[in-house]
């Protein structure tokens, strides 16, 4: 969200740790979507998670000739994520587990078989460059916070922490839209019994603000814009105390609300579906214009009707930050990709199972993603 603050603007951009229940519900899709395309490339996959107090339930459509253990998969990243102790109303071992997955539907697969598109929708992608990986500045640090607060929790710096949490960060731009200071800084996370608010508060600063805004060159907010638990305590991470579903975190997935937002969330969903593979193709766009110096601000969009091949919308935004003329960025566009959905699916290599390292901090601007590669 914005704000005007005299001649300055305010933009919040939140995100959150891989044991959220969101998250978790993300997880699970797309750990089950690496092991289906493991061994079935032209698999179709749309699998929703649910997980809830002491509940973990799979629902969807699949058409695939692989066998896996579906409940093993699900239980193992439940317990890689963190939940292993049952007191919490939801464990990897003894939370009960639902298989509702049903085959795809023929007149969709009618269609998605032709090499159309899985579903109709709209797509965006974003690039600008206010960080190294072209991403905006508060959701590349909102990321960096969750992923840090995880990390103190998996290697025992905090051995306090317990697998939930949540980040957000307000920055402040100047007159000339440049990111230039911290406004106000916040955590949530979930801690055991014993250690008290003031040394959460004290840790939370002293190993994940200070570290992550130091690798940023920017400075903590003013001690009363730093917040840390604004309820005081919280002790029970996860579904038991706030049920998770696929897809539900689409904002986080994305740009953090700095550009427009897809009719359509990513895990699940096998790259048939442009939801998922549109999106990365936008984004490809927009980060090689960006990267080429042809603009400093790029938005792509992308719209598909199901069962077609071609998209029918293709539109570059680059808010005046241009370099070039606007037929010149459709030139490049052109070479870059081609934008049907086999295009998309064979240029980006998407047939593969690779979606695991999206499931957690966002789906752009982490390098070793095909749509994140620059081409020369």
């Amino acid at each position: 969200m914005t704000n005007t603050v005299g001649e300055s603007t305010l933009f919040t951009s939140e995100s959150v740790c891989a044991g959220h229940p969101d998250k978790m519900a993300d997880a699970v899709s797309d750990a089950l979507v690496d092991a289906i395309l493991a061994k079935d490339p032209q698999a179709r996959t749309g699998i929703e998670t649910v997980v809830g107090a002491n509940q973990i339930s799979l629902f969807g459509e699949i058409k695939t000739t692989a066998t896996i253990d579906l409940e093993k998969i699900v239980r193992a990243k439940i317990a890689e994520l963190g939940y292993v102790n049952p007191a919490w109303g939801f464990s990897a071992k003894e939370s009960h587990f639902t298989n509702y997955l049903h085959q795809q539907s023929p007149e969709i697969a009618l269609g998605v078989d032709a090499d159309g598109a899985g579903d109709q929708g709209m797509m965006f992608g974003f690039a600008c460059d206010e960080t190294p990986e072209l991403m905006p500045l508060p959701i590349a640090i909102a990321h960096a916070l969750t992923r840090r607060i995880d990390e103190c929790r998996e290697t025992g710096v905090l051995a306090w922490l317990r697998p939930d949490g949540k980040a957000q960060i307000t920055i402040r731009y100047d007159e000339q839209g440049r990111p230039v200071a911290v406004e106000k800084l916040v955590a949530a996370v979930a801690h055991d019994e014993v250690t008290l608010a003031e040394q959460v508060r004290a840790d939370i600063i002293e190993h994940v603000f200070t570290p992550v805004l130091r690798h940023y060159k920017l400075a903590l907010p003013a001690e009363h814009n730093t917040i840390v638990n604004g309820t005081g305590l919280w002790h029970t991470p996860g579904p038991e105390s706030d049920s998770g579903l696929t897809g539900r975190k689409i904002v986080v997935d994305t740009y953090g609300g700095y550009a427009r937002v897809g009719g359509g969330a990513f895990s699940g969903k096998d790259p048939s579906k442009v939801d998922r593979s549109g999106a990365y193709a936008a984004r490809f766009i927009a980060k090689n214009i960006v990267a080429a110096g042809l603009a400093t601000n790029c938005e792509v969009g992308l719209a598909y009707v199901i069962g077609q091949p071609q998209p029918l919308m293709q539109t570059i935004d680059t808010f005046g930050t241009a370099t070039v003329s606007e037929a010149e960025l459709y030139v490049f566009k052109d070479k870059l990709i081609d934008t049907t959905v086999k295009g998309i699916i064979d240029t980006l290599d998407l047939a593969r199972p690779i979606y695991g390292a999206t499931s957690a901090y966002g789906h752009f601007g982490k390098a070793n993603l095909p749509w994140e590669q620059i081409v020369s």
